[in-house]
């Protein structure tokens, strides 16, 4: 039995506060990952990472397992799928830009939700959705520094902008399987099936398996692992109580807590105009979710 719905006195239950903490993990993680990269290639990163999280999961709840549908399969990977592509692009644009740019572009499925929504759910944007996403494509131009490249953003700009597109379809998948599968087996299907693509990716791309004798290699695994897990089951029963835009509202705190993280312990910085290209993105969140009633001029009188 569930327990009620309360409400703390910020306005946030249970489930919003667990995802306000998720986030703070969340944007921990672009750091951890930039690190890591100058000791593995990409995507046997990508693999260890989701491997490490795939197998603490599995350790936990071995007996549920016995327990899995076809259903859950399908929806584990789906959303898995999403999840490779999505922090896949997101670790290869790493090695290119800074942790606290990724994180801001990566914000860009926030209001890609409502029109993710509308292509799979059929549930078309309001006219503040389309404000909102234009905020949000002006933030990216505006944050990519475009003055500085040649021929348009980067190629680590773009990936990380397929990133958030992959992102925001696992948002939407995650909301559309909630309530019909169980948490737990969901999660290690769906990181399973991360880690086993990126795997396959990285040994057609010839990468090489790295020499696990780092500690920076070792304890970025392993900590990455671990919150990969925190995070996805942590979003799969949040999701299970709020809507799919609500919880993009709230994951948009992420990029505000990478930009902390990154000038604290990187001394990353950022032009004025790409930090007033990082706010536009974030105030887009808000905009996105405002309604506005249109009123209507009344009718003139006949004379």
């Amino acid at each position: 039995m569930s327990l009620p719905d309360t409400r703390t006195m910020l306005g946030f239950n249970r489930y919003e506060i667990a995802l306000v903490v998720i986030t703070v993990f969340w944007g921990a993680t672009f750091l951890i990952v930039q690190n890591a990269l100058a000791h593995s290639d990409p995507f046997l990163f990508v693999c260890m990472r989701f491997g490490c999280a795939a197998l603490a999961m599995m350790l936990c709840s071995l007996r549920i397992l016995r327990g899995l549908t076809a259903l859950e399969v399908r929806a584990g990977m789906l959303i898995g799928l999403c999840i490779f592509l999505g922090y896949s692009f997101q670790t290869v644009g790493l090695q290119t830009i800074a942790s606290s740019k990724s994180a801001f572009i990566t914000a860009l499925y926030v209001p890609l939700v409502p029109l993710m929504q509308w292509l799979f759910l059929r549930r078309p944007p309001t006219f503040m959705n389309w404000v909102g996403a234009g905020l949000a494509f002006t933030g990216l131009v505006l944050l990519a520094n475009p003055q500085s490249m040649e021929g348009g953003a980067g190629t680590g700009e773009w990936l990380t902008v397929l990133s958030a597109i992959a992102i925001a379809v696992e948002v939407i998948l995650i909301s559309r399987f909630a309530g019909t599968v169980d948490l737990r087996r969901v999660t290690i299907v769906q990181l399973a099936t991360a880690a086993l693509m990126a795997g396959l990716t990285g040994a057609m791309r010839g990468e090489n398996m790295p020499a696990l004798t780092s500690p920076v290699l070792i304890i970025s695994i392993l900590v990455l692992g671990l919150a990969s897990a925190v995070i996805q089951i942590t979003m799969n029963w949040a999701q299970n109580h709020i809507s799919a835009t609500r919880a993009t509202v709230i994951y948009a705190g992420e990029p505000v807590w990478a930009g902390i993280i990154g000038r604290v312990f990187a001394d990353e910085r950022h032009s004025a105009l790409a930090l007033f290209g990082a706010i536009l993105i974030i105030v887009s969140v808000a905009v996105s979710e405002m309604k506005v009633r249109l009123r209507r001029r009344p009718p003139a009188a006949l004379p």
